[in-house]
C-alpha cells in the first residue's frame, strides 16, 4: 500500500501519476490496497476479497453498477449503497416509499423479503415517497450528503441521498426520499447475493 502514509492532497496526485505511468508503459500491476479510491482509479479490474474469498472482480464502473452481493454494494462507494429490508408482494413487485420495484422473475420464489439497494444518487429529494429526518448533511463542493434516519415496518432504518448543495435540506428538516425504481438492486437478505434475470 504506497500511498496509505501520504497525506490527502499528495495521495490523490500520485495515484493520478501512478494511471499516468501505468498507461504510459503499458504495465501490467498487481496493486493490494484497503483503499476503495486507488482501487477504483488505478484499476482496469479489480478484485475485491473478504476473509480471503474472491468477491467479484470486474472493471470499476461495474463493481459500482452492479455489485455481486451485499459486501460488495457495502464495500465499494462512499458513502456505500443504502439497503433495505422490504416485504415481497405477491404481484412480482416490492415497493419501497410507495415506488413499485420490479422482482427478477427468477428470484419470484415466495420469498418473504428481499433487501432493495439504492446508491445515494438513485434517491431524489422529492415531494413524495419515503418519508424521513435529516440528521447531517455532508457538503463536498457543489454535492451534499444527506444522512437522513426513517422507520421502515418496525425497523430503524438510516438512508444517504445525494442531491445538489444548492438545494441540500437542513438538519432537522422532514423530507421524503424518491426511489429511482430502475436503479434498484435486488438481494436475497439470507445469501446477500444480488438477484437478476
Amino acid at each position: 500500500e504506497p500511498l496509505s502514509n501520504l497525506d490527502a492532497k499528495l495521495r490523490v496526485q500520485m495515484r493520478a501519476d501512478i494511471a499516468a505511468l501505468q498507461a504510459r508503459l503499458g504495465v501490467t500491476t498487481v496493486y493490494v490496497t484497503h483503499d476503495q479510491a486507488e482501487a477504483m482509479t488505478l484499476g482496469d479490474r479489480v478484485a475485491v476479497l473478504s476473509d480471503g474469498r474472491l468477491q467479484q472482480c470486474d472493471k470499476p464502473r461495474q463493481l459500482y453498477a452492479c455489485p455481486a452481493n451485499t459486501f460488495v454494494a457495502s464495500f465499494i462507494g462512499s458513502p456505500s449503497m443504502n439497503l433495505v429490508r422490504v416485504p415481497a408482494s405477491a404481484n412480482g413487485s416490492v415497493s419501497l416509499g410507495g415506488v413499485s420495484i420490479p422482482v427478477p422473475s427468477a428470484a419470484r420464489n415466495g420469498a418473504g423479503e428481499l433487501l432493495v439497494g439504492l446508491r445515494p444518487e438513485s434517491f431524489e429529494l422529492a415531494t413524495d415517497g419515503v418519508p424521513a429526518e435529516v440528521e447531517v448533511v455532508e457538503e463536498v463542493g457543489a454535492d451534499s450528503y444527506v444522512f437522513c434516519v426513517t422507520q421502515i415496518g418496525s425497523e430503524t432504518v438510516k438512508l444517504v441521498a445525494r442531491t445538489e448543495t444548492r438545494r441540500a435540506p437542513e438538519r432537522g428538516a422532514r423530507v421524503a426520499l424518491r426511489p429511482r425504481a430502475d436503479e434498484a438492486q435486488l438481494f436475497d437478505p439470507e445469501s446477500g447475493r444480488r438477484l437478476a434475470d
